[in-house]
């Protein structure tokens, strides 16, 4: 029997109001000799019902049903199973282009790559239906089959490939080398950001690399039940670089190479992170920062080199004094919102701490230019 040359896999937990249309987009790919696999992660409403119903039109769908057990799991699961020469991912809350497999795999078995990844689009359905283009790549970039680890010559353009958004499912892999490195999902409870470890063990151990400039997939941005409109999540982010550093302990060739980019990638992670939150949650994950990035530096994993300035030093700041570092983002948040909404002062005023109050006075009595070069100040002093 001829192996699919690729395998589609599809993790499913209650979205059957996006279901359908992501399935249409699969079902009817323009290449035509794929495996479907569905992973029915003990959804409660009539996801699995319409998997069955597209089961029983299209004998390329496999089903596998099983009690609700997260993300890492689904894909996990749905990647064991998997026979197809390369292996691809849809979110069943995004659809994709028609001709986005047989492009992705030309690519990849023309240039006998481990992984080919394209542009997507952020779509979004209402209140009007858009999508954005989001291309990854220059065109002297897409032109280039490259190693990850070993054919970056600045320090930057390495930091710049590792930063491109995960996106893990806007790229086709070999299921060989995935299999060869044992390169798994973190089984974290739910759907918590389990794309950034798997993209950095990707990424780690992958020779053969091509980006492409054309996007494929549609990455749905409304759907309030995705892990990125999901504020509660406080400490999940944490979970991937801790298995991002376990990885790499389990590869010391990698690790003397990989822990400077994967300490730059936490700091970035990590302010977005911090940014998302509520105030009191943020100033719990900001102090939980400075302890983690301590450790890292204890270690000797933590390198100027792949900070630009201005992050390293707020990444000083944050490890020396989080709650200065949290204090001074509360109050640019306060003047900005004080300046777009001046009727709303008092309110602020009632609900900041002392600190926040004297910023906010500062500004209404000498304005922002001094308050600014104020700040400013106290941040250089912070510094030395």
């Amino acid at each position: 029997m001829e192996i699919p040359k690729v395998s589609i896999v599809i993790p499913v937990y209650n979205v059957e109001k996006y279901l359908r249309k992501c399935l249409n987009s699969v079902v009817n790919q323009t290449l035509k000799d794929i495996e479907i696999i569905c992973v029915n992660d003990g959804s409660k409403d009539c996801s699995l019902q319409i998997l069955e119903e597209y089961a029983k039109k299209d004998p390329r769908i496999k089903i596998i049903t099983k009690e609700n057990s997260g993300y890492g799991n689904s894909m996990n699961r749905g990647f064991d199973l998997a026979s197809g020469e390369y292996v691809g991912i849809i979110e069943s809350d995004d659809y994709a282009e028609l001709d986005m497999f047989e492009k992705l795999y030309k690519k990849a078995k023309t240039n006998n790559l481990d992984v080919v990844k394209s542009g997507f689009f952020y779509y979004y359905s209402n209140p009007v239906e858009k999508n954005i283009e989001n291309p990854i790549g220059s065109k002297i970039m897409c032109s280039r089959v490259f190693c990850p680890v070993t054919d970056f010559k600045a320090v930057a353009e390495q930091v710049e490939f590792f930063n491109i958004k995960p996106s893990i499912w806007s790229a086709i892999y070999k299921r060989d080398f995935i299999r060869k490195n044992k390169i798994r999902f973190n089984e974290t409870p739910g759907a918590s950001f389990q794309d950034t470890s798997f993209n950095f063990k990707v990424w780690c151990c992958a020779k053969r690399v091509s980006l492409m400039e054309e996007c494929f997939l549609h990455y749905r941005q409304d759907n309030e039940a995705s892990s990125i409109n999901s504020p509660g999540k406080v400490y999940c982010i944490s979970d991937e670089y801790q298995e991002m550093e376990d990885f790499l302990k389990k590869n010391p060739f990698l690790q003397g190479k990989m822990e400077g980019i994967r300490c730059r990638l936490k700091y970035d992670s990590y302010i977005w992170n911090y940014e998302r939150l509520s105030e009191p949650l943020q100033k719990d994950f900001i102090q939980f920062a400075a302890q983690d990035f301590s450790k890292d530096i204890a270690l000797g994993y933590l390198e100027k080199k792949y900070f630009p300035w201005y992050k390293w030093n707020t990444l000083m700041l944050i490890i020396e004094n989080p709650l200065k570092y949290h204090e001074q983002k509360i109050m640019e948040q306060t003047y900005q919102a004080i300046k777009k909404n001046p009727d709303n002062s008092k309110n602020y005023l009632q609900k900041s701490k002392s600190i926040f109050v004297r910023g906010i006075l500062c500004l209404k009595e000498h304005g922002f230019r001094y308050t600014l070069g104020r700040f400013f100040e106290k941040v250089a002093w912070r510094l030395k």
